[in-house]
């Protein structure tokens, strides 16, 4: 089996399957497990990495108006690798490769080249792919057995945290705009034991008017920045952080403000799910002492 990742999540899958030794390409944004990076790499970004969050915001939006993509794709190199398994999506053009251009590149491929598209909007609908690039790879059994293992997690976070006070959360996957989480995401911060203030499960995220914090009041603050590492978030947080009323919000006075890796955390519909409840918990644990602490 030959398989072509064009998604970290899917990736993060085929690993945690058992199949990393099939992995014979990946997307420019796998970088996890450690092991794959010796992988060829066969996507790559039409945007610059190192803009301003409001200027990456401006350039996606006014790209995605007039239907072109954001990253590219080495078709040349999809055909000298002749995969068995193509693993793409089509819910977000923010997140990957079109997929318009996968059916393209891929028409020019053998026909037995199979394409698995995963497009999960929900914790279930996150498990579901585990089994999918499981049966598509021709390994039912290990998909059955890695849903287990997630489902055993979640369900000690969730005993853990269901006798708990439950805490009001913002919960932020980007910073200038402001945007809201969707998706998975409000599920997992249910779990965890907070009250997602704006995003909705099994919706995709969306842009947040500032009055809408200040009405919720949170209680805890917890930052993700899609496709960011801690330390990149950290450079637009002064953005926030000069909104009127932040000094005055609950969470920013109890110090219960989160931040933390969006490649590792929360962004990706894979395993680490898992890691991002677990995390979650633990945060929204110390809102519930008499102080908390930012980390």
């Amino acid at each position: 089996m030959r398989i072509v990742s064009l998604l970290p999540s899917a990736t993060e899958i085929v690993c945690a399957l058992g199949l990393g030794e099939c992995l014979v390409a990946r997307s420019h944004e796998c970088d996890y497990p450690p092991e794959i990076q010796d992988r060829p790499v066969i996507t790559y970004s039409l945007i610059p990495p190192d803009l301003p969050s409001d200027e990456i915001d401006r350039m996606v939006s006014e790209t995605l108006m007039t239907h072109a993509t954001l990253y590219g794709l080495d078709v040349a190199l999809l055909q000298q690798l002749d995969p068995d398994l193509l693993i793409t999506q089509a819910l977000c053009d923010v997140c990957a490769v079109s997929f318009n251009s996968v059916q393209e590149a891929v028409a020019q491929l053998s026909p037995r080249t199979r394409v698995l598209n995963l497009e999960p909007t929900t914790l279930q609908g996150v498990l579901d792919t585990f089994q999918q690039v499981a049966d598509a790879a021709g390994v039912p059994e290990r998909g059955r057995a890695l849903i287990a293992q997630f489902r055993e997690r979640v369900e000690r976070v969730r005993q853990r945290t269901q006798n708990r006070p439950h805490v009001r959360v913002t919960f932020l996957e980007w910073l200038d705009p402001p945007f809201a989480c969707g998706h998975w995401t409000p599920e997992l911060v249910q779990l965890a034991g907070g009250i997602d203030g704006h995003g909705r499960a099994g919706q995709p995220s969306r842009r947040l008017e500032w009055r809408e914090v200040l009405e919720w009041q949170p209680e805890a603050i917890v930052i993700v920045c899609c496709g960011f590492t801690v330390e990149r978030t950290l450079q637009d947080l002064p953005a926030l952080e000069r909104m009127p009323g932040w000094n005055d919000l609950p969470a920013v006075q109890r110090g219960a403000v989160f931040v933390t890796d969006g490649n590792a955390y929360f962004s990706r519909p894979g395993p680490r799910l898992a890691d991002s409840l677990e995390w979650l918990a633990a945060q929204l644990e110390r809102c519930n002492a008499p102080v908390a602490s930012r980390v």
